[in-house]
């Protein structure tokens, strides 16, 4: 079984709820009070990231004009911000393992579980 089942369609579909959830999840768990910056950074990115899809080279893109590998080169920048912000920011507790966690799973999608290009076809192929 292939692992890295996170073809250029699945992924089009994660980034609006991943960049709505960037948003709104500082807001619903209290973000920010120890530090502004914990609601300030994932609103900010949350924003960007809703921004970068609209303006992404695949299915769910509206005005597609930034390649797919821009777009994930983006995402990997994102995660590796998100790991050592809570360092660099002084978050601590809850703000810092929301960073950590989203940090080590936008990597982990990216890196590891992120199928090249054109390979959800060569799968539809190979099972056909």
């Amino acid at each position: 079984m292939n692992f890295r089942f996170v073809t250029k369609t699945v992924h089009a579909f994660l980034d609006y709820p991943v960049a709505v959830s960037l948003i709104a999840t500082p807001f619903i768990l209290g973000l920010g009070r120890g530090n502004p910056w914990a609601l300030y950074l994932s609103v900010a990115t949350g924003i960007a990231a809703f921004a970068l899809t609209l303006l992404t080279d695949h299915k769910t893109g509206v005005i597609r004009i930034v390649p797919y590998r821009m777009h994930v080169a983006v995402d990997r920048l994102v995660g590796a911000v998100f790991i050592v912000a809570p360092l660099v920011l002084g978050f601590h507790g809850l703000e810092a393992a929301y960073y950590w966690l989203n940090g080590a799973a936008v990597l982990l999608v990216t890196f590891v579980l992120n199928a090249p290009e054109g390979e959800g076809r060569m799968l539809a192929s190979a099972k056909a």
